[in-house]
């Protein structure tokens, strides 16, 4: 599939462009219906990018989500007992007519990214002029019950 790509917005970095860059790549190669319609790369503390695909199962409850993916594989690329610190998310849908999409995660990768970096620049795309904004992953739970680990 060839999608067309998401215009880098002005207000992102250099870094956080490279993740929706890194994001369109890994879903241009691997997108199918139905099955794997979602990328994520997300930056580490360390300055390291992870990545992640949605996997879609036969019984909807069994899927998972491309950010759950990307902080599992982050994880596992850590030193044993080196926390895992995201600075930035960006994750990508390609949408009807083969463009792809910045999206927002949803309510349980907003708690995963916030419990593992509030401060995490998440970039959505709003829902009143569609356009690609960050956001603190904090502000997309208000209110949020913190855990202590």
């Amino acid at each position: 599939m060839t999608a067309a790509p998401v215009a880098v917005p002005s207000e992102m970095s250099a870094d956080d462009a490279e993740l929706l860059t890194v994001a369109q790549a890994l879903l241009e190669r691997v997108w199918q219906a139905d099955r794997h319609e979602v990328a994520t790369a997300l930056r580490t503390a360390d300055g390291r990018i992870h990545t992640g695909v949605h996997v879609e199962g036969s019984c909807r409850r069994s899927s998972i989500c491309a950010e759950g993916v990307a902080l599992g594989t982050a994880r596992g690329a850590l030193a044993p007992g080196a926390p895992l610190a995201v600075t930035s998310v960006v994750s990508v849908q390609i949408k009807p007519a083969d463009r792809f999409r910045i999206i927002a995660p949803c309510g349980v990768c907003r708690e995963l990214i916030s419990d593992y970096g509030p401060d995490t620049v998440v970039w959505i795309t709003t829902v009143d002029d569609d356009r690609p904004v960050p956001v603190r992953a904090l502000d997309l739970l208000p209110e949020k019950s913190r855990r202590r680990w």
